[in-house]
């Protein structure tokens, strides 16, 4: 692949994820953030089935939808724009890693969210006025190990449902439509 379609393909796979997070903002409010995360923009992760590109591709769209989140805490969210980056960086390389072995290929995303997202979490929700976690009412200052659990239960199964229940079948619509990757015609 030449490098200008790599590029390109980024380019267009993080608008793509900046695009769909801004969309479920504007609908759905605080979906794409939080200690449940149903970020609809999570299942375009199945790109990184097709091509490279879309590690970076991701990466930088995920960097964006962060850096531009106006329900942001500054500079407590850069945070966000850091780690819930890489994050998502990492969850496509994962999934690029294993694009051959496709329920392996998906938990890329799942595991890496569920991982890092509860490490800098319970500071944003603080930062927000936050001091308990919802609907559990454990004290964010309480036990950093079992909010690190709770957190990362939460952040992993709302990941879960996008990933395996909007992204799959994505992937299989994909896949029955013939594409097989972004490599497109040469020239």
């Amino acid at each position: 692949m030449s490098r200008t379609r790599y590029i390109a393909q980024a380019g267009m796979i993080a608008a793509v994820y900046g695009g769909l997070t801004w969309l479920v903002l504007a609908v759905g409010g605080a979906l794409a953030w939080g200690p449940v995360q149903f970020r609809i923009s999570e299942a375009a992760t199945v790109l990184a089935f097709f091509s490279p590109a879309a590690v970076p591709g991701l990466t930088i769209g995920s960097l964006i939808a962060n850096l531009l989140n106006p329900s942001a805490v500054w500079p407590l969210s850069w945070l966000d724009v850091v780690f819930g980056s890489v994050a998502t960086g990492l969850g496509a390389a994962w999934t690029w890693r294993f694009r051959g072995a496709t329920v392996l290929g998906l938990l890329g995303p799942v595991v890496t969210n569920a991982l890092v997202v509860p490490l800098y979490l319970p500071v944003l929700l603080v930062g927000l006025g936050i001091t308990q976690v919802p609907l559990v009412g454990l004290s964010l200052s309480g036990n950093g190990l079992l909010v690190y659990g709770v957190f990362a239960v939460s952040v992993g199964l709302g990941q879960a449902v996008v990933i395996y229940g909007l992204g799959w079948p994505l992937l299989v619509a994909l896949r029955r439509i013939g594409i097989t990757g972004f490599v497109g015609p040469k020239g």
